[in-house]
């Protein structure tokens, strides 16, 4: 049980926590500022013209990105599945 087998499981970990909730969060950030950029130019200071399309987008992001996602759970799942020899031995 090395501890450099330690630090490869948790860094893959982070690594792929940053990559899957960035492909959520990134289009509704995106979003979020198109809208925020036209709320400024036209003055229009409404809550709900900002949280609707940020909401549509990240389901979107969900629906589309969804298989991806879950792909992605189980490549790392099976990974850390065959490093058992190798943490157990």
């Amino acid at each position: 049980m090395e501890p450099e087998v330690f630090v490869d499981i948790l860094s893959d970990a982070l690594f792929l926590v940053i990559k899957l909730v960035a492909a959520i969060v990134v289009p509704g950030l995106l979003v979020g500022l198109v809208v925020a950029v036209f709320q400024a130019a036209t003055s229009i200071n409404e809550q709900t013209l900002s949280f609707l399309p940020r909401l549509i987008i990240t389901i979107l992001a969900l629906i589309i990105g969804g298989h991806w996602l879950t792909q992605e759970l189980m490549d790392y799942f099976t990974s850390l599945v065959m490093r058992i020899p190798e943490i157990a031995g």
